[in-house]
């Protein structure tokens, strides 16, 4: 008896680019529509981050963005919400942070001094740098006007253990703010 050698035939080259290009498509396809279906839903939660850290720092009645009108210099400076004759909100986004992801909302009372802080978005390190958001670090700078710094530096803020980079950010952007909102009017 002889035996038939059977050939197992392979898939070619062009075989598996189609199928690779096909798979490609597809999830193409599929991460787009989720993008769309969910687009306004994430609109909608970054809208409701905003009202709520605005009246979190300095409650009003309503808030106007009045970016455009600010004629300031600082980069850091996203943007201006003037809260009538509360003050202004100002949303900084301070390039000294580490991990460079950092989004902080500070409101400026109509004397010209912090009324609050909150943190809006944040990629710093979890258990260090993401205690920027705790109460009782914010809360060193409500009443602060001027250039802000910590301890290290020669200020009055007592920086996180272990994320003075995170620290030195905050401070960035409150001075930031105070300095935006002051050139405001």
């Amino acid at each position: 008896m002889s035996e038939a050698v059977t050939k197992k035939k392979e898939a070619g080259m062009a075989t598996l680019v189609i199928v690779l290009f096909a798979i490609c498509a597809v999830t193409a396809l599929l991460l787009g529509l989720t993008n769309e279906v969910t687009k306004p839903y994430i609109a909608a939660n970054n809208e409701k981050t905003t009202q709520e850290a605005m009246a979190a720092v300095l409650p009003a009645d309503s808030y106007e963005k009045v970016t455009d009108q600010y004629t300031g210099g600082d980069a850091t400076v996203e943007d201006v919400y003037s809260a009538g004759d509360a003050g202004y909100v100002v949303q900084v986004k301070p390039a000294t942070s580490f991990s460079g992801n950092l989004t902080i909302m500070v409101g400026v009372d109509a004397t010209g001094a912090c009324s609050g802080v909150s943190i809006v978005k944040t990629g710093e390190t979890s258990g260090l740098g993401s205690n920027a958001s705790k109460e009782d670090f914010r809360a060193q700078f409500v009443g602060a006007t001027g250039e802000v710094k910590v301890t290290k530096d020669g200020g009055t803020i007592d920086a996180l253990t272990g994320a003075t980079i995170t620290s030195r950010g905050v401070c960035e952007a409150v001075s930031s703010a105070i300095a935006a909102a002051a050139s405001m009017g």
